[in-house]
């Protein structure tokens, strides 16, 4: 059953500098949002390079804005266009400007950045808090490692966008799992635009087999670097356990992500080739399946793809980045304490024979269900909750009707 927001319009921003989770988060969020109220639309603008390789549900549509790639050391510079990037910047503001002056939505969503990429949402936050539109900032469980958030933030600007432009700022977890601003000096009408949402569970699509090109039989191991940008040293650590030892207890299906370095996915594509045991793809944009189909996953410690661990039930074998962010870390240790998963820090050693232990056990290991929290997956549920609250005035109880999407 449907409920109906008759000709509302939701515009969610995804600044997407890199990676794939910004766009997947929201990508979640707007196909929940529309699968529950007949009559929405949502519009994404996203910076991501590969947006166009996802499918879309009728009534969700993307603008593409121009990508920008954040460096290792914290700069950005312009992904596709051979511009100065404050030229490039200057491009996306005026395009978010427009489209959000030409769409007119009833609510803006804004992910994780306040003030957008280098503060290019600000004057279209205030164009649109001047028209009544509804600004809700969404924010995954886990920011950073608090001192360095605190630094990252402290010319007061973030801060000042939630206390002054902000109606509500939804956090994508749960209270008691972290509080991805912990470190910071929040006033008390800050700390009330606060909703914990839970998590965003993740649905199969309607065609769930493995892809037919896909030379690989159940049982096997997933192991995804998620975009891949940095799962250089992960992938590595599990290939080698691979060839150093045949006895390893499952097969393996490794995932290397879009943005891996071409010369780094060439060398791993060759190893895989005298690997019986391994087979190896750059991407597949319906990574659910893969994971579902899946006995057990290895994967870095992204909000993605742990909310898909939850959701599919898998033993987890987690290596979070810890550079330059400490997001991954920070998240993995508190699931593992809880649980819900297990943890290979890597270091400056990351051992073949540890690895191969791990690989070992986690077949075994238990699965996430047997220490799930109540609601820690209610995220979507509580999300439509919300915006039938803030739009409400579309919904006319007597229209509830089965779903027409």
């Amino acid at each position: 059953m449907v409920e109906s927001l008759r000709s509302k319009r939701i515009l969610i921003y995804s600044h997407d500098t890199f990676g794939l989770g910004h766009l997947r988060r929201c990508r979640t969020i707007a196909h929940s949002l529309v699968e529950r109220f007949k009559g929405l639309t949502v519009l994404i603008l996203s910076g991501s390079p590969i947006i166009g390789n996802y499918d879309f549900r009728a009534r969700v549509d993307f603008i593409r804005i121009p990508g920008v790639i954040k460096l290792y050391n914290g700069d950005y510079t312009s992904l596709g266009l051979h511009i100065d990037l404050k030229d490039t910047l200057s491009i996306r503001e005026s395009i978010i400007r427009h489209t959000a002056r030409t769409f007119s939505p009833d609510l803006l969503l804004v992910d994780k950045e306040p003030l957008g990429l280098k503060g290019e949402m600000e004057e279209t936050l205030r164009m649109l808090k001047s028209a009544d539109t509804r600004l809700v900032l969404g924010m995954r469980d886990v920011m950073d490692e608090p001192m360095l958030l605190k630094k990252e933030w402290s010319n007061g600007h973030s801060l000042a966008a939630m206390e002054d432009l902000y109606d509500e700022i939804w956090v994508y977890g749960l209270e008691e799992f972290v509080d991805p601003l912990d470190s910071m000096s929040l006033s008390p009408d800050i700390r009330e635009k606060m909703h914990y949402t839970g998590y965003l569970p993740r649905s199969l699509p309607r065609e769930t087999d493995l892809p037919k090109a896909l030379d690989i039989e159940e049982p096997y191991m997933l192991v995804t670097a998620g975009g891949g940008g940095d799962g250089v040293a992960m992938i590595d650590w599990v290939m080698r356990a691979y060839e150093a030892d045949a006895t390893l207890p499952l097969d393996a299906l490794v995932v290397l992500g879009p943005f891996m370095p071409h010369e780094e996915r060439d060398d791993f594509i060759e190893r895989a080739k005298c690997l019986d045991r391994v087979n190896v793809i750059t991407f597949d944009s319906r990574l659910e399946v893969l994971m579902a189909n899946s006995s057990c996953v290895v994967s870095m410690g992204g909000y993605n793809t742990f909310c898909e661990i939850l959701s599919y039930d898998k033993p987890a074998l987690v290596i979070p980045r810890t550079e330059p962010r400490k997001e991954q870390l920070i998240r993995a240790l508190r699931a593992r304490e809880l649980g819900l998963l297990d943890v290979l820090v890597p270091d400056s050693e990351m051992d073949t024979g540890v690895m191969i232990e791990a690989l070992k056990k986690l077949p075994h290991q238990a699965k996430p269900s047997a220490a799930l929290r109540p609601d820690m997956l209610g995220g979507l549920d509580y999300i439509g909750g919300m915006a039938r609250r803030i739009l409400g005035d579309g919904i006319d109880a007597e229209e509830l009707q089965l779903a027409d999407i």
